[in-house]
């Protein structure tokens, strides 16, 4: 992690009893939530994230386990956001409480400059936020800038005056509850960051009219280059030719592929259609694999695993119009049915997901333990329903519901529909959470 991205002004906090100026603009307190049944705590993929940080960094499961009681009990007090801390009173079952917080390093100025010039760039970004949607696009895209929004392993450091070293039941319960509201607002993450949603809004709204006004308005230096100089005369003169421009930046969408829509007719056995969308996919890639590339740090990345023809026909397949999906489903021997199949595990997790769906394999020694280690930890004693083994299946007994063991550690959820197990959702790290998009009860 880059260290100036971060701001770590010392003492700079808000709303925390240290009466910091400007505590009532960058500070929202949300009222306790009502006790929750039978529902994980989050449904959007974001929320989901901010849970994968806590449930990475934490030592101790039972901790954990402890944390979703007293949130779904109803024990998380009212609930304060300021930039790098979240705030909560937390009651025990014997009605003691405890001051909890959770830490979240704030963005510094320039990753803040970043992140807004990218957002400004497309104009989806923005109307996403509006709706209190936070696309996986954009996240992609700020970490493209160098700006990592979603908190990853460690990244929320705890603080509680029960004295405990790691995360205590307080600290989870608390995180798990912002889940919730993560949920709802996708603002919440970017004031614990340290933008407030007006001031962020303000802010792109001022350079998308810059931006605005900088294109119908070209500077005298672009006229002037758009004249150029004779490369023949510049030589035989002997003029000292400036450096090389940068690259140019990455385009802010993908190319659209020429129309083939004209008054001739297509040669025999082409498919226009067909053409079409898949030059509209190879740009779309083309642009994905351009940002990666201009990423910081990709050269230090793993190489990406290389799509099978099979699994890269599901992959076009999930996004191609009913026509050309039919002629992905003969090509690929999957059927009509197979091949839906196949792009609804496809929409839920990529090859991962359509991995679980199609392999069946027996976990080593160590990987069963973990693996079964994991369902224990997952339940309180007395809650946890009853599991039939099988390979990497676990299937509830008389119930059409089944979690499926990933060799990457995650569990699947599915159900049983018309005699034949589809996959329900994502990926979770804890099998309760996977399950519970099954059963409706974690």
């Amino acid at each position: 992690m880059n260290d100036d991205l971060y701001d770590e002004t010392p003492g700079e906090t808000y709303g925390d009893g240290s009466g910091g100026e400007g505590a009532g603009e960058h500070e929202r307190t949300f009222a306790a939530l009502p006790a929750t049944h039978g529902r994980g705590f989050a449904q959007s993929w974001w929320g989901q994230a901010w849970l994968k940080a806590l449930e990475d960094t934490a030592l101790d499961l039972q901790q954990l386990k402890a944390g979703r009681r007293l949130a779904r009990a109803g024990a998380v007090g009212a609930v304060s956001v300021r930039p790098g801390r979240i705030t909560a009173l937390v009651q025990n079952r014997d009605g003691t409480t405890h001051r909890s917080d959770v830490l979240l390093q704030r963005l510094g100025e320039d990753a803040w400059d970043r992140f807004l010039d990218m957002a400004v760039e497309r104009a989806g970004h923005i109307a996403a936020l509006l709706d209190r949607e936070m696309p996986p696009h954009l996240v992609e895209d700020a970490a493209a800038a160098g700006v990592e929004l979603l908190p990853g392993i460690g990244d929320l450091e705890p603080q509680c005056d029960c004295d405990a070293w790691d995360h205590c039941g307080h600290t989870a319960a608390l995180c798990y509850q912002v889940a919730r509201l993560l949920d709802q607002d996708p603002f919440v993450l970017f004031l614990m960051r340290g933008r407030a949603e007006r001031e962020l809004l303000d802010e792109l709204q001022v350079r998308s009219v810059a931006r605005s006004e900088a294109v119908e308005t070209p500077t005298e230096e672009q006229e002037g280059a758009q004249e150029g100089v004779d490369a023949a005369e510049a030589y035989a003169e002997g003029i000292l030719l400036p450096p090389l421009p940068e690259p140019p930046p990455l385009p802010p969408e993908p190319g659209l592929p020429p129309s083939l829509d004209t008054e001739t007719e297509p040669a025999p056995g082409l498919d226009v259609t067909a053409l079409e969308f898949l030059a509209a996919q190879g740009a779309a890639e083309a642009h994905r694999m351009l940002a990666e590339a201009l990423s910081p740090g990709h050269e230090r990345q793993p190489i990406a695993h290389e799509l099978t023809p099979d699994e890269d026909a599901v992959r076009l397949a999930a996004a191609a119009p009913t026509p050309v999906a039919a002629r992905l489903a003969t090509a690929a021997g999957r059927g009509k049915d197979g091949l839906a199949l196949a792009v609804r595990a496809w929409g839920y997790g990529g090859p991962a997901a359509l991995s679980a769906l199609e392999e069946e394999w027996t976990p080593e020694a160590d990987a069963l333990a973990r693996a079964r280690a994991a369902l224990d930890a997952a339940w309180d004693d007395g809650e946890r329903p009853q599991l039939r083994a099988a390979r990497n299946r676990w299937t509830v007994v008389g119930s059409d519901a089944q979690l499926r063991h990933g060799a990457d550690g995650r569990w699947w959820p599915y159900r049983k529909e018309r005699g034949r197990w589809t996959p329900a959702g994502p990926a979770a790290h804890d099998p309760a959470t996977a399950l519970a998009v099954v059963t409706g009860a974690e």
